[in-house]
């Protein structure tokens, strides 16, 4: 499926529409596996995207979307989850019109497949799509087209990062990756993490770059870091991960 046809074009950002009303945002949490789902919309034209819902709250995120009067384009995830199933596919039928959007780099189904430079746009503004692999291959990180705002995914977390061990995961191209894609943005621009399992919401860019224990070391150190977590297998990850390669609870037609 190409890009363009899908209102998804490659490196042509919307720009925010001068002094106009600044976006909206909504950040929800989900308790169990401690994932965030962010809602972004424009005020004006009332197109939304919707980033890494999961498969519980969906009808919650659904229900927000219609009291809000917003119109749902694109259910995105930064990557193929290990501890939850995803809430795009349900999504599609709660709310018709709506499209699941992953990296084609993820090997999953989604009606739209995005790589590294396109951009999903949505009224005036748009998310530019960086490639972020390491803790997955297909992992992206999502940038509001002013540099405002990053979302991050599991690459980069608050004082911390997604893990290595599994999903063909690599902890050298996870270093490079955030050091070469997230922390060469803004210092101010916000940093919102797909998880977070200590209570936080938001960072900014130069806090994780000056303040996180793993990333401020070098990449040989954060390497034996990432090589001696000894993390506990994640416990949704065998019906998890079979689900996500299916955009979550329904199969798709063939693209």
């Amino acid at each position: 499926m190409a890009g363009s046809v899908l209102r998804v074009a490659r490196r042509q950002l919307s720009q925010r529409g001068g002094s106009g009303a600044p976006i909206l945002l909504r950040q929800m949490f989900e308790p169990v596996s401690c994932t965030y789902t962010y809602l972004l919309g424009d005020r004006e034209s009332r197109e939304a995207v919707l980033i890494d819902p999961v498969l519980e709250t969906a009808p919650r995120d659904a229900q927000l979307i219609k009291e809000l009067g917003l119109r749902l384009l694109y259910a995105v995830n930064t990557h193929c989850h290990a501890d939850h199933i995803t809430g795009s596919g349900l999504l599609r039928s709660l709310l018709p019109g709506c499209q699941s959007v992953i990296s084609r780099l993820s090997g999953a189904q989604a009606d739209l497949h995005i790589e590294d430079g396109d951009s999903i746009r949505f009224g005036r503004f748009a998310l530019e799509t960086r490639a972020s692999p390491g803790h997955t291959p297909g992992c992206v990180t999502f940038v509001l087209n002013d540099h405002s705002m990053a979302f991050t995914g599991d690459a980069l977390l608050i004082r911390g990062c997604g893990r290595t061990d599994f999903q063909q995961g690599c902890a050298k191209t996870l270093y490079h990756s955030v050091h070469e894609k997230i922390f060469t943005l803004p210092g101010d621009c916000l940093i919102y993490p797909a998880h977070d399992y200590h209570g936080f919401t938001v960072s900014t860019v130069e806090e994780e770059r000056t303040l996180n224990p793993r990333l401020t070391r070098s990449c040989e150190e954060f390497v034996k870091i990432m090589d001696n977590l000894n993390l506990p297998k994640p416990q949704q990850i065998d019906f998890a991960v079979p689900a996500n390669m299916r955009c979550g609870v329904q199969t798709l037609p063939p693209a």
